[in-house]
Protein backbone atom coordinates (compact mmCIF):
# COMPACT_ATOMS: atom_id res chain seq x y z
CA UNK A 1 0.00 0.00 0.00
CA UNK A 2 1.28 3.49 -0.98
CA UNK A 3 1.29 5.93 1.70
CA UNK A 4 -1.11 8.27 -0.30
CA UNK A 5 -3.57 5.64 -0.38
CA UNK A 6 -3.24 5.20 4.11
CA UNK A 7 -3.77 8.89 4.24
CA UNK A 8 -6.91 8.96 1.74
CA UNK A 9 -8.06 6.36 3.74
CA UNK A 10 -7.58 7.67 7.04
CA UNK A 11 -9.65 11.35 5.60
CA UNK A 12 -12.21 9.64 4.53
CA UNK A 13 -12.80 8.58 7.93
CA UNK A 14 -11.63 11.96 9.21
CA UNK A 15 -8.82 10.41 11.40
CA UNK A 16 -5.37 10.80 11.73
CA UNK A 17 -2.09 8.28 11.47
CA UNK A 18 -0.06 6.47 13.28
CA UNK A 19 3.10 6.33 12.57
CA UNK A 20 5.29 3.66 14.36
CA UNK A 21 9.21 2.88 14.53
CA UNK A 22 11.36 -0.26 15.06
CA UNK A 23 14.21 -1.42 14.67
CA UNK A 24 14.65 -4.00 11.62
CA UNK A 25 16.55 -7.16 13.39
CA UNK A 26 16.16 -6.08 16.98
CA UNK A 27 16.42 -8.68 19.10
CA UNK A 28 15.54 -10.49 16.02
CA UNK A 29 14.38 -11.01 12.24
CA UNK A 30 11.20 -13.35 13.48
CA UNK A 31 10.43 -11.04 16.25
CA UNK A 32 10.89 -7.76 14.28
CA UNK A 33 7.87 -9.54 12.45
CA UNK A 34 6.10 -10.28 15.27
CA UNK A 35 6.20 -6.54 16.21
CA UNK A 36 5.20 -5.21 13.31
CA UNK A 37 1.84 -7.31 13.36
CA UNK A 38 1.24 -5.90 17.14
CA UNK A 39 1.73 -2.62 16.18
CA UNK A 40 -0.47 -3.16 13.02
CA UNK A 41 -3.02 -4.82 15.53
CA UNK A 42 -2.91 -2.40 18.24
CA UNK A 43 -3.91 0.31 15.57
CA UNK A 44 -0.73 1.73 13.61
CA UNK A 45 -1.65 2.20 10.33
CA UNK A 46 2.15 3.15 8.62
CA UNK A 47 5.23 1.32 10.02
CA UNK A 48 9.03 2.49 10.01
CA UNK A 49 11.38 0.05 9.56
CA UNK A 50 14.47 1.05 10.65
CA UNK A 51 18.00 -0.29 8.72
CA UNK A 52 20.28 0.03 11.68
CA UNK A 53 23.60 2.06 11.26
CA UNK A 54 26.46 2.16 13.08
CA UNK A 55 26.48 5.60 13.37
CA UNK A 56 22.98 6.76 13.90
CA UNK A 57 23.49 10.66 14.24
CA UNK A 58 20.03 11.41 14.46
CA UNK A 59 19.00 9.15 17.18
CA UNK A 60 19.01 9.18 21.02
CA UNK A 61 20.12 6.45 23.19
CA UNK A 62 17.09 4.33 23.00
CA UNK A 63 17.21 3.43 19.27
CA UNK A 64 21.58 4.21 19.01
CA UNK A 65 21.13 0.80 21.67
CA UNK A 66 18.69 -0.91 19.57
CA UNK A 67 20.61 -0.61 16.14
CA UNK A 68 24.01 -1.48 17.80
CA UNK A 69 21.56 -4.80 19.28
CA UNK A 70 20.41 -5.26 15.51
CA UNK A 71 23.82 -5.25 13.97
CA UNK A 72 25.02 -7.72 16.86
CA UNK A 73 21.98 -9.96 15.67
CA UNK A 74 23.15 -9.89 11.91
CA UNK A 75 21.10 -7.04 9.87
CA UNK A 76 22.21 -5.87 6.86
CA UNK A 77 20.67 -4.64 4.13
CA UNK A 78 20.43 -7.66 2.36
CA UNK A 79 18.60 -9.51 5.43
CA UNK A 80 16.81 -5.89 5.80
CA UNK A 81 15.20 -6.44 2.34
CA UNK A 82 14.48 -10.16 2.33
CA UNK A 83 12.49 -9.51 5.86
CA UNK A 84 10.58 -6.71 4.43
CA UNK A 85 9.57 -8.95 1.53
CA UNK A 86 8.08 -11.33 4.36
CA UNK A 87 5.98 -9.07 5.70
CA UNK A 88 2.43 -9.05 4.99
CA UNK A 89 0.50 -6.26 6.73
CA UNK A 90 -2.20 -3.97 4.77
CA UNK A 91 0.10 -0.85 5.83
CA UNK A 92 2.61 0.84 3.67
CA UNK A 93 6.41 0.27 4.95
CA UNK A 94 8.60 2.57 5.05
CA UNK A 95 12.80 2.51 5.45
CA UNK A 96 14.31 4.61 7.80
CA UNK A 97 17.99 4.67 7.87
CA UNK A 98 21.35 6.99 6.98
CA UNK A 99 23.16 7.51 3.66
CA UNK A 100 26.18 5.60 3.69
CA UNK A 101 24.30 2.43 3.21
CA UNK A 102 22.32 3.99 0.61
CA UNK A 103 25.51 5.73 -1.35
CA UNK A 104 27.69 2.02 -0.71
CA UNK A 105 24.48 0.14 -2.70
CA UNK A 106 23.94 2.58 -5.08
CA UNK A 107 20.62 4.80 -5.30
CA UNK A 108 19.43 3.14 -7.91
CA UNK A 109 19.67 -0.32 -6.78
CA UNK A 110 18.36 1.05 -3.57
CA UNK A 111 15.27 2.52 -4.95
CA UNK A 112 14.55 -1.02 -6.62
CA UNK A 113 15.03 -2.91 -3.70
CA UNK A 114 12.46 -0.73 -1.71
CA UNK A 115 10.06 -0.93 -4.31
CA UNK A 116 10.65 -5.05 -5.21
CA UNK A 117 10.74 -5.41 -1.04
CA UNK A 118 7.09 -3.53 -0.34
CA UNK A 119 8.97 -0.40 0.79
CA UNK A 120 6.81 3.07 -0.58
CA UNK A 121 8.50 5.38 1.60
CA UNK A 122 12.48 6.18 2.58
CA UNK A 123 13.59 8.71 5.56
CA UNK A 124 17.35 9.77 5.73
CA UNK A 125 18.06 12.20 8.43
CA UNK A 126 21.57 13.09 7.48
CA UNK A 127 20.58 13.77 3.60
CA UNK A 128 19.84 17.55 2.92
CA UNK A 129 17.13 18.23 0.44
CA UNK A 130 19.82 20.00 -1.69
CA UNK A 131 21.64 17.09 -1.94
CA UNK A 132 18.76 14.36 -2.53
CA UNK A 133 18.97 14.70 -6.35
CA UNK A 134 20.00 11.91 -7.47
CA UNK A 135 18.45 9.69 -4.54
CA UNK A 136 15.24 11.52 -5.80
CA UNK A 137 15.07 11.11 -9.18
CA UNK A 138 15.92 6.97 -8.56
CA UNK A 139 13.04 6.92 -5.92
CA UNK A 140 10.54 8.95 -8.51
CA UNK A 141 11.24 6.30 -11.19
CA UNK A 142 10.77 3.03 -8.87
CA UNK A 143 7.61 4.68 -7.01
CA UNK A 144 8.85 5.27 -3.76
CA UNK A 145 8.43 8.35 -1.49
CA UNK A 146 11.62 10.27 -0.43
CA UNK A 147 10.43 12.19 2.37
CA UNK A 148 11.90 15.00 4.29
CA UNK A 149 12.43 16.45 7.20
CA UNK A 150 11.64 19.94 8.79
CA UNK A 151 13.07 21.52 11.89
CA UNK A 152 12.21 24.24 14.26
CA UNK A 153 14.93 26.32 12.51
CA UNK A 154 14.42 25.52 8.86
CA UNK A 155 13.60 29.15 6.70
CA UNK A 156 10.68 29.35 5.18
CA UNK A 157 12.57 29.35 2.16
CA UNK A 158 14.08 26.10 2.38
CA UNK A 159 10.54 24.28 3.62
CA UNK A 160 9.05 25.92 0.08
CA UNK A 161 11.96 24.40 -1.94
CA UNK A 162 11.73 21.22 0.30
CA UNK A 163 7.79 21.27 -0.79
CA UNK A 164 8.35 21.44 -3.96
CA UNK A 165 10.22 18.04 -3.86
CA UNK A 166 7.95 16.25 -0.93
CA UNK A 167 5.78 13.01 -1.19
CA UNK A 168 4.25 10.92 1.18
CA UNK A 169 4.49 12.76 4.08
CA UNK A 170 6.44 15.85 5.57
CA UNK A 171 8.17 14.85 8.78
CA UNK A 172 8.19 17.58 11.19
CA UNK A 173 10.93 17.53 14.30
CA UNK A 174 9.60 18.46 16.73
CA UNK A 175 12.53 20.04 19.03
CA UNK A 176 16.42 20.50 17.80
CA UNK A 177 17.89 17.30 19.41
CA UNK A 178 17.80 13.65 18.94
CA UNK A 179 15.36 11.21 18.84
CA UNK A 180 14.51 9.99 22.58
CA UNK A 181 11.34 10.07 24.88
CA UNK A 182 10.34 13.38 26.15
CA UNK A 183 7.88 14.68 28.98
CA UNK A 184 6.45 17.81 26.74
CA UNK A 185 5.40 18.69 23.45
CA UNK A 186 7.85 21.61 22.95
CA UNK A 187 5.98 25.02 21.81
CA UNK A 188 8.34 25.06 18.70
CA UNK A 189 6.05 22.11 17.68
CA UNK A 190 2.59 24.49 17.40
CA UNK A 191 4.89 27.28 15.84
CA UNK A 192 6.19 25.27 13.06
CA UNK A 193 3.05 23.58 11.60
CA UNK A 194 1.53 26.80 11.82
CA UNK A 195 3.91 27.89 9.21
CA UNK A 196 3.84 25.76 6.62
CA UNK A 197 1.08 24.99 4.34
CA UNK A 198 1.54 21.51 2.73
CA UNK A 199 -0.21 19.98 0.01
CA UNK A 200 1.18 16.44 1.64
CA UNK A 201 0.14 15.69 5.66
CA UNK A 202 2.48 16.83 8.23
CA UNK A 203 3.59 14.42 10.30
CA UNK A 204 5.45 15.26 13.82
CA UNK A 205 7.73 13.04 15.48
CA UNK A 206 10.78 13.11 17.97
CA UNK A 207 9.59 13.17 21.31
CA UNK A 208 6.51 11.78 21.26
CA UNK A 209 5.91 8.92 23.33
CA UNK A 210 2.22 8.65 24.87
CA UNK A 211 -1.39 9.84 23.99
CA UNK A 212 -1.60 12.49 26.11
CA UNK A 213 0.83 14.06 23.51
CA UNK A 214 -0.50 12.72 20.44
CA UNK A 215 -3.56 14.66 21.12
CA UNK A 216 -1.88 17.69 21.77
CA UNK A 217 0.32 17.32 18.37
CA UNK A 218 -2.68 16.48 16.42
CA UNK A 219 -5.07 19.29 18.22
CA UNK A 220 -2.19 21.22 17.00
CA UNK A 221 -2.83 20.74 13.08
CA UNK A 222 -0.60 17.33 12.71
CA UNK A 223 -1.76 15.07 10.24
CA UNK A 224 0.57 12.03 11.80
CA UNK A 225 1.86 11.30 14.74
CA UNK A 226 5.14 9.59 14.54
CA UNK A 227 6.46 6.94 17.79
CA UNK A 228 9.74 5.80 18.54
CA UNK A 229 11.72 5.16 20.97
CA UNK A 230 8.16 4.57 23.66
CA UNK A 231 8.36 0.99 21.70
CA UNK A 232 11.70 0.46 21.36
CA UNK A 233 11.99 1.08 25.05
CA UNK A 234 9.46 -2.11 25.29
CA UNK A 235 11.13 -4.25 22.99
CA UNK A 236 14.53 -3.75 24.72
CA UNK A 237 12.99 -4.73 28.15
CA UNK A 238 11.95 -8.29 26.78
CA UNK A 239 8.61 -8.40 28.88
CA UNK A 240 6.09 -9.08 27.58
CA UNK A 241 7.13 -7.28 24.09
CA UNK A 242 4.15 -7.95 21.97
CA UNK A 243 1.02 -7.36 23.83
CA UNK A 244 2.59 -4.33 25.44
CA UNK A 245 3.55 -3.15 21.79
CA UNK A 246 0.40 -3.41 20.73
CA UNK A 247 -1.65 -1.79 24.45
CA UNK A 248 0.70 1.23 23.88
CA UNK A 249 -0.08 1.69 20.38
CA UNK A 250 -3.91 0.89 21.02
CA UNK A 251 -3.69 3.51 23.19
CA UNK A 252 -2.20 6.34 20.86
CA UNK A 253 -4.09 5.42 18.41
CA UNK A 254 -7.09 6.46 20.17
CA UNK A 255 -5.77 10.03 20.36
CA UNK A 256 -5.65 9.91 16.44
CA UNK A 257 -9.45 9.56 16.36
CA UNK A 258 -11.46 12.04 15.60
Amino acid sequence: MRIAEKFAELKRRKDKALIAYVCAGDPSVEATKEIVHALVKGGADIVELGLPFSDPVADGPTIQEASTRALKAGMNPDLYFEMAASIHENVPLICMTYYNLIYKRGTEKFARDCASSGITGIIVPDLPSEESGELHEACKRNGVDLIFLVTPVTSDLRIKSILGMASGFLYIVSRLGVTGQRTDVAGSTKDILNRIDSRVPKAVGFGISNKEQAAEVIHAGSDAVIVGSAFVSIIASGDNVNSRIERLAHEIKQSCIN
